[in-house]
């Protein structure tokens, strides 16, 4: 090629055309977005009574166990001398255990956005019948409390255009030789020189044939991969969400309260209805009172902007024992949490290690 490829510059895909779809209205201006769901029905359930206070105890930890997740926490920190977890002498182990509440509300939300894709042989649909409503269009539920995304076209919404990209030519100019077909020879810095005599990578022409678009000087529109018009539509993005809140009722260990976020417990109780009633009657009131915030700031904040799914409910008894011990004449203190026997600590023998 002798000089740059001249192409037009691309235009925005018209979109008045879906702006008369009932239901779509906002769209063609920017709209659409997230959408109200229809009205919720009201819950006729009677309120959960609370959980029976049996088999609510956790076996004590013994100090073999205690010993055996002290010495594994040291030996997964590469920093931490085993000296603590080796020689340390327990002196006695205190349990705190405590309740943990927690609530999830899983949702649907919908939204809807102006979508294209290179046209395939599609046939377009627009106006052959009446679009259904965002909410009206049937799509398969995953199961329950776990997350999921889909995008579905809208039926009834697509039509074929020119695309406005290359406009209907196929091809844009090539970003690696600006539409040239060639570079500047990397060897002679396109001098066509090198060491006093002809560079012999570009025959002495200063120019290399661009390898991208094998020196065409173009390449394939990346907005229709080539197919030179675009299938458009409105799709519909569906979004379910598990919404996860816990309380931990407080106690008076010491032990920071974010380092139960990733253990488990002993599960005292559990339900899940379509929308849930506090769980009233619980021994604990701690555990009455976060149920009751939690499920109606839950009920407030998502209903407006999608539709609750299903709730569940969960108390569980977390495991804590404060192990007290010595090393080197000095006391300190570590805990183990969880069926996991996690160990938190501010561990007393560190050193710096440099990684070459």
């Amino acid at each position: 090629m002798n000089g740059a490829a001249v192409y037009p510059p691309p235009t925005a895909p018209a979109a008045n055309m879906f702006g008369n779809v009932p239901g779509y209205e906002g769209i063609a201006a920017g709209g659409g977005g997230y959408l109200p769901p229809p009205m919720p029905l009201e819950p006729v359930a009677p309120p959960q009574p609370g959980p029976e206070q049996d088999n609510w105890s956790v076996p004590a930890l013994s100090e073999d166990v205690a010993s055996e997740a002290f010495k594994s926490y040291a030996s997964s920190h590469c920093c931490y001398s085993s000296g603590p977890a080796e020689d340390g002498v327990i002196t006695s182990m205190e349990p705190y255990n405590t309740f943990r509440y927690r609530l999830e509300t899983y949702t649907e939300s919908r939204s809807t956005e102006l979508a294209h894709k290179p046209h395939e042989g599609e046939v377009a649909d627009f106006y052959t019948q009446t679009a259904p409503q965002p909410w009206e269009i049937q799509v398969p539920v995953p199961s329950l409390f776990t997350n999921e995304t889909k995008e579905i076209r809208v039926p009834y919404t697509s039509s074929i255009k020119d695309c406005h990209s290359c406009h209907a030519a196929g091809k844009i100019p090539c970003k690696e030789c600006q539409g040239n077909g060639y570079k500047q020879c990397w060897v002679c810095n396109g001098s066509g020189q090198k060491d006093a005599g002809n560079c012999t990578r570009c025959d002495a022409s200063g120019k290399d044939r661009c390898t991208k678009c094998k020196s065409q000087g173009s390449t394939d529109c990346e907005t229709c991969k080539g197919k030179r018009q675009l299938l458009t539509y409105i799709q519909l993005k569906v979004e379910w969400t598990n919404n996860v809140e816990d309380h931990v009722v407080e106690q008076n260990s010491g032990l920071v309260m974010d380092n139960l976020c990733s253990v488990s417990g002993k599960e005292l109780f559990k339900n899940n209805h379509y929308l849930l009633y506090p769980l009233l009657g619980f021994p604990n009131p701690a555990i009455s009172e976060a149920s009751e915030r939690l499920i109606r700031e839950h009920q407030s904040k998502y209903a407006q902007t999608s539709r609750i799914l299903q709730q569940r409910q969960t108390v569980e008894l977390i495991p804590i024992t404060k192990v007290n011990y010595k090393w080197k004449g000095n006391s300190h203190v570590y805990f183990v949490c969880g069926n996991e026997h996690q160990v938190s600590a501010d561990y007393p023998a560190t050193c710096c290690c440099v990684i070459l």
